[in-house]
């Protein structure tokens, strides 16, 4: 079972982990990745955010994956971007 999401403040992103065929996978995304990208305030939860959009982000981490990336994952603003 994967780990509950959390805000990592020394670092200023929100961790989480993505199970994928039976493994969890570690990954991380910025503070100001999500605010850029979702057009947030500047004081915004980043973990609310995160909330919000989870689906979105577990697709990324496995997509990145699928490319051959290894665990951490550290997404940025273009992994959330639609595949063409």
């Amino acid at each position: 079972m994967a780990d509950a999401p959390f805000f990592h403040d020394a670092s200023g992103t929100v961790r989480f982990s993505v199970t994928v065929e039976g493994q969890d996978v570690s990954a991380s995304i910025g503070r100001e990745v999500l605010r850029y990208h979702y057009r947030t305030a500047e004081n915004a939860d980043p973990l609310a955010t995160y909330g919000q959009h989870i689906e979105e982000f577990d697709a990324a981490v496995r997509r990145r994956l699928a490319a051959g990336s290894s665990a951490p994952i550290m997404l940025r603003e273009n992994d959330l971007r639609a595949p063409a």
